[in-house]
């Protein structure tokens, strides 16, 4: 029988996602026994969309709509794998996503519904496993720096101290939703960027 497993990766704008799952998809692709793979970054599930040039914020009823079609196209993928016999030559569907459940969690943390956790619910039988990529509160601000440096020339010191505490609450409420989810999560501190050993610790999740 086909068996499904995934990876979803999680944290704030600056805490490395995009680099892992960069790692994550090279060790993947030397691996000869995961034939079948859907890899969907952030732009897929995120709450904030650009439409035509312009920021669109969703809200919590049509983000979790949106979360709820991935799951269920990842599941009819699934089975046409299983109904084409694809499963007598894989270890079945393979997925990564970025930015999902617990996204949501911390976007709507005062008004969490039930269906969130059914979602995850069904994401733990489907054989999700959940990294959360976080850094260390006095390597902050180098991090958010680093990401649009012009944007912080000539900008005051509040300015950038405010985006660091933000982040750190964010981070810590990150913390907080994973501790509260059924899906099992481990936390990966960033600090050295060393992005390929952080694939591998989260690729071979089981």
């Amino acid at each position: 029988m086909s068996k499904f497993r995934g990876i979803i990766l999680e944290g704030y704008s600056n805490a490395g996602k995009t680099s892992v799952l960069k790692s994550l998809k090279k060790l993947q692709a030397c691996d000869d026994a995961e034939r079948s793979v859907v890899i969907l970054s952030e732009h897929y599930s995120q709450i904030l969309h650009k439409v035509d040039g312009e920021l669109k914020w969703l809200g919590r009823e049509e983000h979790l709509q949106l979360l709820t079609e991935r799951v269920m196209m990842l599941k009819k993928l699934n089975d046409w794998s299983r109904e084409i016999g694809q499963s007598e030559r894989s270890k079945g569907l393979f997925f990564i996503l970025e930015r999902f459940h617990l996204n949501h969690r911390v976007a709507f943390s005062h008004t969490i519904l039930d269906e969130i956790k059914q979602l995850e619910v069904e994401l733990f039988e489907m054989g999700a496993r959940c990294a959360l990529l976080t850094v260390s509160p006095e390597n902050i601000e180098q991090r958010v720096s680093s990401r649009n440096p012009n944007e912080w020339v000539g900008k005051p010191e509040e300015e950038m101290k405010m985006a660091c505490d933000l982040l750190l609450e964010q981070q810590q409420e990150y913390r907080n939703q994973a501790v509260n989810s059924i899906i099992p999560t481990i936390e990966i501190n960033t600090d050295k960027k060393d992005w390929e050993s952080y694939a591998k610790q989260v690729y071979f999740l089981n």
